[in-house]
């Protein structure tokens, strides 16, 4: 687990959470704006063979809500070209198919030149293998209130975090 601390301690403090991100209605925020909760940040996408991890993490998100849980989805194309579509189609898919009532974010890339600074941030807190994000439903698991994060690759699935997830809330 790696914590981030500065002279005004742990938490929102944290340069992480001033990061801009930009919901897929176009609504600008940061993760600062879901302050003193456990956020699950995962880049998805719609055509991969991890897509159904939609449905583990909409049921994360309805178990833990009330209890501090925030699920954020980053639909990215940089694995096999698996996410091709504009925001409102991603958007319209995660509706129909998975009943996804989470914050969905605009599309990003995770890796390389044009990495959401978020991403970027994340793999320096938890680098994984080569400091790069592998593929499609890389999980991680941030902490709002002392900065840690944890992280957990695609083939991890959404309901195997639940016990994390129960003790960190």
């Amino acid at each position: 687990m790696n914590k981030v601390e500065d002279s005004d301690g742990p938490g929102m403090s944290d340069p992480l959470f001033a990061i801009a991100c930009e919901r897929i209605n176009g609504k600008a925020m940061t993760l600062g704006d879901f302050g003193g909760k456990v956020l699950l940040v995962v880049n998805t996408a719609s055509e991969c063979g991890f897509t159904p991890q939609y449905a583990g993490l909409e049921s994360l998100w309805q178990r833990f809500a009330a209890r501090g849980l925030v699920v954020l989805a980053f639909p990215c194309n940089q694995f096999g070209k698996q996410e091709p579509g504009a925001n409102a189609a991603i958007e319209g898919f995660c509706e129909r198919r998975f009943n996804v009532t989470f914050p969905l974010f605009s599309k990003i890339d995770v890796n390389g030149n044009a990495a959401h600074p978020l991403f970027v941030e994340l793999k320096r807190r938890a680098p994984g293998w080569f400091g790069r994000v592998n593929w499609n439903f890389t999980k991680f698991l941030v902490d709002t209130r002392d900065g840690s994060v944890l992280r957990f690759s695609p083939m991890v699935k959404p309901e195997a975090l639940a016990d994390r997830i129960e003790a960190m809330l």
